[in-house]
């Protein structure tokens, strides 16, 4: 009888452990999304990749340069589309975003909110760069203390093709 109540108490406490657990990331992955939502990011192109790529270094704001650093591939994906980004050094050019229109986002909501969900679709389109550790800045702004730069990989003509696929964006040789 003592063994059975040990037992079910040792069941109970793992139990307990394990739901602890799970509420914890579940809470640190909304403060990440939540972060995303705005949208707080900028982009800069750091190099010439493999034809079909961009290298560039996304810089996420948030409370939690954790949070900032996963979030790089996301904002990364959606700098490409909705942004773009001006040229420099190392042989970068400027890139225009892909999307035309800026009100792109709300009329295709649903399929945005979807793509980017966690370890959405635009995940097949981007990489961390092996090459650097995240930048971390801590900045005094008014809602962020972290200013987190990350190199990534972005695989744009094939999230073009996607995108044009999918009857996002307009091809290329669709005219003006």
């Amino acid at each position: 009888m003592k063994t059975m109540i040990n037992k079910v108490s040792v069941l109970t406490v793992l139990f307990l452990a394990f739901s602890f657990v799970a509420t914890a990331q579940i809470s640190k992955q909304k403060k990440a999304n939540d972060d995303t939502e705005e949208w707080k990011y900028e982009i800069e192109c750091v190099g010439i990749g493999k034809p079909g790529t961009k290298v560039i270094k996304v810089w996420s704001y948030s409370k939690n340069a954790k949070v900032a650093t996963g979030q790089a591939k996301k904002n990364a994906v959606h700098g490409i589309i909705f942004q773009g980004y001006a040229g420099g050094g190392q042989g970068c050019t400027s890139q225009k975003p892909l999307a035309n229109s800026p009100a792109l986002e709300q009329e295709k909501a649903e399929f945005f909110k979807d793509f980017f969900a966690d370890g959405g679709k635009y995940m097949k389109f981007v990489s961390t760069s092996g090459d650097a550790a995240p930048e971390v800045i801590g900045v005094k702004l008014k809602k962020y203390k972290y200013k987190v730069g990350v190199v990534v990989v972005v695989m744009s003509d094939n999230l073009r093709k996607d995108l044009e696929a999918a009857g996002i964006v307009r091809g290329l040789s669709s005219g003006f």
